[in-house]
Order: structure tokens, then C-alpha cells, then sequence
């Protein structure tokens, strides 16, 4: 008996210790688990990053492909992944060396033998067709089958069933296509080279060989404007253009990009400026500049696809009020392709404030679009600083807009800009003008305020001059408050037309009010603004595109259009 009462604590113990044990692994192994497939994870991830930076590919990892994708390697479907944004090749992550050993990607510049080049062979990769792709030889519809299958050139973006694809079309020309005058061929630029090797200069004779049809473009796409679009655009036009013409301007100034214009023939290039128009007017800034370094001739055209909040330049030329990826890629370059020169006019801004002992400090803007100071110079003064503080949260349009509009709200309960006609004088061509009681003034150059507002022709009711962007002319206009400019935005109301002038002076007698030069905003003590012409800007003009409220003025300006086409 007393054997037994012995016996039973010790396996009490033991139940109670392997009881704890099992506890302990049951904690312990999954925490193991997760600390090794995390060490696991930011292994591949160091080995992926290598691989990426010396690889000739521009890959870029995705953890799901949108639609059926299929490795280039090893033929599998495959779900997460790596895709060049430049050749479009496809591979499973095990895949990648082998794909860097075996598939070559697009090449900027083809490698010189000492001869000069005037054509090149397709560049055929196999599987992963686009949609609704058909082949050149059946006219049948490829990429059908649930395989790695057919063919496409990464130049020309022609496709050919596997069963269609002959040795006579694996050695035949690439004439790049659709967009072929679009496209700087990499034997150009190794032309180029060799006669800058020379040190020659005779680029005409080579571009006549071009025709006069060929336009070569050059993307600059700002990856942080509006709503974030601009990363998705550059894969999209590196796989239809040479990589070359494509730029980052996170990453390269528009200085840099567009030097690229002084190797292709003199007044030839276009320019497509993917971002709001704080970005086209950095652009139009660098090209400025080019005019300084005697670069005149090689000044480009620009076109604009506007990916910002407001985006109002872009909407007076037509190119539209936002950009989300509701019109392909493809339809852009077609587009820029079929628009019209037109010059639009550039203005010197010089704020000179009032210091002491007369010692005046000199600020010095370029405007595109407008000048304003007041309501709408205080709401965007308002957004800037939250952006600053947050830019994460402004990453959406809509959200932007919310922001603007809650700050006009707010505005039109505290009236933080009233009063203005008893701070400030306004002078247009030296003519002072007799203010009434207001709380902003806006000075415009184009047609379009405030996102996709007509400010000018108000309701459209009233007689008055019209508005261009091309004529020398400023249009001066006051509004009463936030409210009066949410009016005029919906049509309720005209705005305070003050008049047109060459010349406008604004003179800040002694209080400091918000100001705004094409929605880059500041608050300003007393000082004298003076706004006067600086420069034309070559744009292109969008005909295809035209709104209810162009067609009025359009007529007028038809005229105006086919002579700069002509000076063009």
C-alpha cells in the first residue's frame, strides 16, 4: 500500500512537465516557423535584388500577374514572378539567371562593327501575346491556348502563331510598326555615336533617310504625381518604344532627359510629359534653359497627359482633365501623333517686396497658367502644408480634391481674405483700376481655373473679349469669395471681369495675404507684383479632343493656329 502511495506522485510530475513541454512547443515552433520563413523571404529577396542589378533586364517582381502568364523558361503558369518592363519577358523567380543567360532584352543602341546600320531583325520572344492579338501570316487571333505559345517582336509588337513562324520571318526587317516614327531605332543611335566619333556633325543627311515624317517622342513621366499612375506608364511605353526615349524624373531632371533632342533633327522631337502642370512647367523651364545654351533648333514640341490634381493646362489644350488608364497606351502615342502645333504664352512673375531702408528683395516665378491671390491662393496654401506633412495620405485625386474643397468650406465661414480692394491697387498697362469689395483677384493665361472652371466666360451669358493663350493678352478677374468661386465653377455666376492688359502691377500695401503662381503657393508681406511676357512655348494641341465650351472659341482661333503652324 505504501508502495503504491509512492508511486503516484512522480507520474503526477512527469504528466505535469510533459504537459509543459507540448505547451512550450506549441508557442515556441510556430514563432521557429515564422522566424525562419521570414529569414527565408528577405534571403530571396537580397539574392532577387542582386540579380535585378546585374541583369541587362529592366525586371521588376510582382507577387500576381492579372491575367493567364506562363514562364519564358520553363513553360509553367506561373502566379508570382518577375516581368521586364522593357522586352515584356516573363519568369518564375527559380528562373531568373537562366532567363538572363538565354533571352536578350531590348537594346537601346545596337553594338557597332564600324559599319553604319539601316535596319535590324525582329526581336521575337515567345508566349504571353497581348489580348486580342492576331498573327501577321493567318490573320487568325493568337495567344488562344492555355500553353506558353506563339510569338511576339518586342519592336513591332507584331505577333506570329507558333505553326506560322518560318525561318524567312525570323531573319525579315523590323520596321517597328504602328508607331515607327515615333521610335528612335538603336541603329540611329549607334550611327550617332560613330560620327560623334568622327567628329563629324552631319546629322542632317542621316535624319533625311528618316523622312520628314518621322517625329521621334520623348516621355517624361513624373512617378509622384496625382494619383500614382506614372510608374505603370513607363513599363507600358518602354515595351512599345525604345527604353531610351523613357524617363524617370524622380530619378533624372527634364535638363538631362532633353538633351537627348540635340541628336535627332533640328526641330523633329516631340515631348509627352506625363504629370500635373507643376511638372509641365519644370518642363518648359529645362527647355528654356536649352534656348540659353543655343539650342534653339532642337527645341521640341510638348504634349501633356495629365496624371495632377487640377491639370487646367492640360484641359485647355484638350488633352483632357485626368488621366486613370481609361484610354490605352496605344491611343495616347496616336494622338500625340495627330496634334497640332500651337505657342503658348509664358509670363515673368517679380514679387519685390518691401524691406527696410528701401532694400527690396526680389522673387522671380514663370506662369503658365494663372496668377491669383486671395480665396483660392489660401486653399492651396492650405493643401501644400497638410501634403507636406502627410504626402502619403494625397496619393488620390479625389481625395485631393476633397481636401480643396473642405478648406473652400472653412473659407466661406471665416473670410480670412475680405476686404481686399483696401490692401491691395491693381494697374493694367499702367492704368490703375477702381476696385469693388473683393476678396481675390486672379490674373489667367489660359482658359481653364481651378481644375476644369471656365473662369473668364462665367455663366456664358455676358458679352466679352475673348480668351486665348496665344494672343499676348491677359485676362483680369475678380471674385467676391470662396463661394462666388464655387458659383462660377458650377455656372450660377460670372466672375468680376477687370480687363485685359500686357502688363499687369498688383501692389500689397501693408498686410500679408496668400498668393499663388500656378498652384505653387506662399504668403506674401506688402510688395509689388509685376507680371509681363517672357517666351512663347511650342505645344501641341489635341484637335481630337474638343468640349462643349472650346468649340465657341475655336473658330476664332483656327487662324492663329494655321499660322504658327507655318512659323512651326
Amino acid at each position: 500500500m505504501e508502495g503504491e502511495e509512492n508511486s503516484g506522485p512522480p507520474s503526477g510530475v512527469f504528466a505535469d512537465w510533459s504537459l509543459a513541454f507540448w505547451t512550450l512547443c506549441s508557442v515556441i515552433l510556430p514563432v521557429v516557423i515564422t522566424l525562419w520563413c521570414s529569414f527565408q523571404r528577405s534571403r530571396r529577396q537580397v539574392l532577387r535584388r542582386d540579380i535585378f542589378r546585374q541583369s541587362k533586364h529592366d525586371w521588376h517582381y510582382t507577387d500576381l500577374f492579372g491575367q493567364p502568364t506562363y514562364c519564358c523558361v520553363c513553360a509553367q503558369h506561373i502566379l508570382q514572378g518577375a516581368f521586364c518592363s522593357c522586352c515584356g519577358l516573363c519568369v518564375h523567380e527559380g528562373c531568373l539567371k537562366k532567363a538572363d543567360q538565354h533571352f536578350l532584352c531590348k537594346e537601346i543602341m545596337m553594338r557597332s562593327d564600324g559599319e553604319p546600320h539601316t535596319s535590324m531583325a525582329h526581336h521575337w520572344i515567345r508566349g504571353n501575346v497581348p489580348l486580342c492579338s492576331y498573327c501577321v501570316v493567318c490573320k487568325q487571333q493568337c495567344g488562344t491556348q492555355p500553353k506558353l505559345c506563339d510569338y511576339r517582336c518586342v519592336w513591332c509588337q507584331h505577333t506570329v502563331h507558333d505553326d506560322c513562324m518560318q525561318s524567312s520571318l525570323k531573319s525579315e526587317k523590323c520596321r517597328f510598326g504602328e508607331f515607327r516614327n515615333l521610335i528612335i531605332p538603336p541603329y540611329y543611335l549607334s550611327t550617332i555615336n560613330q560620327i560623334r566619333k568622327d567628329k563629324r556633325t552631319d546629322y542632317g543627311k542621316l535624319a533625311s533617310s528618316y523622312g520628314k515624317h518621322w517625329t521621334p517622342i520623348i516621355i517624361l513621366a513624373n512617378t509622384r504625381s496625382g494619383n500614382n499612375m506614372g510608374e505603370t506608364l513607363l513599363g507600358e511605353l518602354k515595351i512599345l518604344l525604345n527604353p531610351v526615349q523613357v524617363f524617370d524624373l524622380s530619378k533624372i531632371s527634364p535638363a538631362k532627359a532633353l538633351q537627348l533632342c540635340t541628336l535627332l533633327p533640328y526641330n523633329s522631337a516631340r515631348v509627352l510629359v506625363c504629370g500635373g502642370d507643376g511638372t509641365v512647367g519644370w518642363v518648359l523651364d529645362a527647355i528654356d534653359e536649352m534656348k540659353i545654351k543655343g539650342q534653339e533648333r532642337y527645341i521640341p514640341q510638348v504634349a501633356i497627359l495629365p496624371l495632377g490634381t487640377g491639370n487646367d493646362l492640360s484641359n485647355t489644350l484638350a488633352w483632357g482633365a485626368g488621366y486613370a488608364g481609361e484610354v490605352p497606351v496605344e491611343q495616347i502615342l496616336r494622338n500625340v501623333m495627330e496634334a497640332d502645333g500651337i505657342k503658348l504664352d509664358r509670363w515673368k512673375v517679380q514679387v519685390t517686396n518691401k524691406g527696410y531702408y528701401n532694400l527690396r528683395k526680389q522673387k522671380v516665378f514663370t506662369m503658365n497658367n494663372y496668377f491669383s491671390i486671395g480665396p483660392d491662393a489660401l486653399m492651396a496654401l492650405n493643401f501644400h502644408a497638410h501634403r507636406e506633412k502627410s504626402p502619403s495620405l494625397f496619393s488620390s485625386r479625389i481625395i485631393n480634391k476633397a481636401v480643396y474643397f473642405f478648406y473652400g468650406t472653412k473659407d466661406c465661414l471665416v473670410q480670412e481674405c475680405k476686404d481686399l480692394n483696401k490692401k491691395i491697387e491693381l494697374e493694367l498697362d499702367g492704368e490703375r483700376i477702381d476696385l469693388p469689395n473683393l476678396e481675390g483677384i486672379i490674373v489667367l493665361n489660359i482658359g481653364y481655373w481651378g481644375g476644369g472652371c471656365r473662369l473668364w466666360e462665367g455663366m456664358g451669358d455676358e458679352p466679352y473679349p475673348l480668351a486665348r493663350y496665344d494672343d499676348g493678352l491677359l485676362e483680369v478677374a475678380g471674385v467676391y469669395g470662396s463661394f462666388h468661386c464655387a458659383q462660377i465653377q458650377v455656372k450660377l455666376a460670372n466672375p468680376v471681369r477687370l480687363g485685359q492688359a500686357h502688363t499687369v502691377r498688383l501692389i500689397l500695401k501693408n498686410s500679408k495675404m496668400p498668393m499663388q503662381v500656378d498652384g505653387e503657393p506662399w504668403a506674401q508681406g506688402p510688395c509689388t507684383v509685376t507680371i509681363t511676357h517672357k517666351t512663347h512655348a511650342l505645344m501641341l494641341y489635341h484637335s481630337g479632343e474638343q468640349t462643349d465650351d472650346d468649340a465657341s472659341s475655336m473658330s476664332e482661333q483656327e487662324h492663329t493656329r494655321e499660322q504658327t503652324d507655318e512659323e512651326i
